[in-house]
């Protein structure tokens, strides 16, 4: 039995010595033993609820964690938090509250780990922004911590075909085009989703999953079982199991998460055609151990990283594919072979991401994975811009695009709902490029996502003949010339909220460039007349965020990071 000295543990400041004694008396009000309070107590944090399925199988995992950091002589200490589910808020106003619930999950783990004085950490976590807000937590507490995501959900079948919830999103465009009848509609619906789990393509979920592995904060093969099978426990016990190892070894999260390891995390997105939310959510992981990694870092390892998995939206596959094919292991094995991943990397097995893939062999007999050096393209399946319309950068999804370049008159919107609106009534022309603005993390305030609006125009068959750009964000699912995170945002000044009808914009997906045809001194004039507005909250949890949130290049982050850090929570 391993012996851990708590004296110098954080739990020691409410176990140790006489005058803890009513703390521990709480501990045994709750069935704890002598020996259970002796030893290192390990937070396990899941994100379950019934707001969605996508974490509805979540408290069953947990109680597997909680048997693995106990038969490695730890006492588990299990809570929830928050999460805000994005296929339920998206399309009205609840959705923003969805980025915002990311620093919810995190500043909720952070402090109920600091109220409690936990010395390690394992998170549970199923939908959009639970995955990143737990791996933020990790980082920032630096305790030694492992992830593990709940799984996804099975593919839905429709007319013998495999079919997710974004099929029906774009569903309600095809229903407005007349393309399908209400009927048809209702028969999708009702199949789309037929499991506990998280959206089934690559879409943030499955993304930021695979992210968790390549980063090393989750076991090999853990991201990849889908949530109804049971053998996600096994993981969520080994998970129990090796948090209690780290807390041996003395390692921790930002040994783990280093710009090596982001880059490995970054290589995997481009690879699989990720969400581009990844772009987000990376940054603000580096954020919180004080490392610089913007949106524009993050782009230059996608232009260079090979589309490797043919995942949905832009490929033919789901998550489950993808597990069965051999999951996030073989893919890194290929990638490593091929140069694009760093080896040296410290990972939560205890060895480095190179010894983890030692064993590993690539599976042939498959074509969700191509090889390295045999893609889908040369050029991985996100792409970042920069030009006079997005000095802080921009981001597109290009897995599945036929064209990498388009131009068009630009057609502006406020808001999201005046152009969903519009696209609903089809008030658009082929070649316009939809502008939807005052939907980034300030003006918002929140950074909706525009699925609804997106997926409505790909259901109209206009998928490939329009673009669309925002200061917004996009679902994982979204697909189409789609154009997010512009920045400066609209509220702040920055060139898109200075645009007007009918102005010429010019994409480049292969150079990187997103440009208005204005000059310097016609982009100054407007700046002129521009007037600054007023949020829709003078109150609230969405009042405070648009205080305090920073630009979308360096991931939206609510505080200064791990940077201005002054005590570590893991050396009190």
């Amino acid at each position: 039995m391993k012996k851990f000295d708590k004296k110098k543990l954080p739990s020691r400041h409410t176990t140790l010595g006489p005058d803890r004694a009513p703390h521990r008396s709480f501990y045994y009000a709750m069935k704890l033993t002598q020996k259970d309070v002796a030893k290192p107590f390990v937070g396990v944090v899941s994100t379950w609820n019934e707001a969605a399925p996508c974490n509805t199988a979540l408290m069953r995992q947990a109680q597997s964690v909680k048997k693995g950091v106990r038969e490695a002589h730890g006492t588990p200490r299990e809570f929830c938090t928050i999460t805000v589910t994005d296929g339920i808020a998206m399309g009205h106003e609840g959705m923003k509250s969805s980025l915002i619930s990311r620093e919810v999950i995190a500043d909720s783990t952070e402090l109920t780990v600091r109220g409690h004085s936990y010395d390690a950490l394992v998170g549970v976590a199923g939908c959009d922004k639970s995955l990143p807000g737990l791996m933020m937590a990790m980082c920032r507490l630096n305790v030694p911590s492992v992830f593990i995501y709940g799984g996804s959900i099975l593919p839905g079948r429709y007319k013998g075909k495999d079919v997710t919830v974004v099929d029906v999103f774009e569903g309600v465009g095809q229903y407005s085009a007349g393309n399908i009848s209400e009927k048809e509609l209702t028969e999708l619906e009702l199949v789309a989703c037929p499991s506990a789990g998280a959206c089934g393509g690559q879409f943030t979920a499955n993304t930021m999953a695979c992210v968790s592995e390549a980063i090393g904060l989750a076991l090999p093969y853990s991201s990849g079982t889908p949530a109804p099978y049971l053998a996600r426990d096994k993981y969520a016990y080994l998970s129990g199991k090796a948090v209690m190892n780290l807390l041996a070894k003395k390692i921790r999260p930002r040994d783990i998460v280093t710009k090596k390891s982001l880059e490995n995390a970054a290589v995997v997105v481009a690879a699989t055609g990720g969400s581009t939310n990844a772009a987000l959510h990376l940054p603000a992981l580096a954020n919180e151990c004080g490392i610089k990694f913007d949106l524009m870092d993050v782009a230059k390892i996608f232009k260079k990283t090979p589309y490797l998995a043919d995942l949905k939206p832009g490929g033919k596959y789901v998550a489950k594919d993808m597990f069965e094919a051999g999951g996030v292991p073989i893919l890194l094995k290929t990638l490593y072979e091929g140069g694009y991943i760093h080896g040296d990397c410290m990972t939560v097995t205890g060895k480095t991401m190179k010894e983890n893939l030692k064993s590993i062999k690539f599976n042939d007999n498959q074509d969700v994975i191509r090889r390295y050096n045999n893609p889908l393209s040369p050029t991985g399946g996100v792409v970042g811009l920069r030009g006079n319309l997005a000095p802080e950068g921009a981001i597109v999804k290009i897995a599945g695009l036929k064209n990498l370049k388009f131009t068009g008159k630009a057609r502006c919107f406020d808001n999201e709902e005046q152009a969903f609106d519009a696209v609903q009534k089809r008030k658009y022309q082929d070649g316009d490029v939809i502008v939807i603005r005052y939907e980034g993390p300030k003006g918002g305030p929140g950074m909706r996502e525009m699925l609804s609006t997106t997926a409505a125009i790909y259901g109209q068959g206009k998928g490939e003949t329009v673009a669309l750009i925002t200061d917004g964000r996009f679902s994982g699912g979204t697909r189409g010339f789609c154009i997010g995170h512009v920045g400066p945002e609209a509220f702040v000044g920055g060139p898109i909220a200075l645009l007007k009808n009918g102005d010429i914009i010019d994409i480049d997906a292969v150079n990187g460039t997103i440009n208005v045809r204005l000059t310097n001194k016609e982009l100054a004039q407007r700046r002129k007349k521009w007037k600054e507005r007023k949020i829709n909250f003078g109150s609230g949890t969405l009042w405070k965020y648009a205080q305090t949130v920073g630009p979308t290049y360096q991931g939206a982050t609510t505080h200064p990071g791990g940077k201005k850090e002054i005590k570590c929570y893991a050396d009190i």
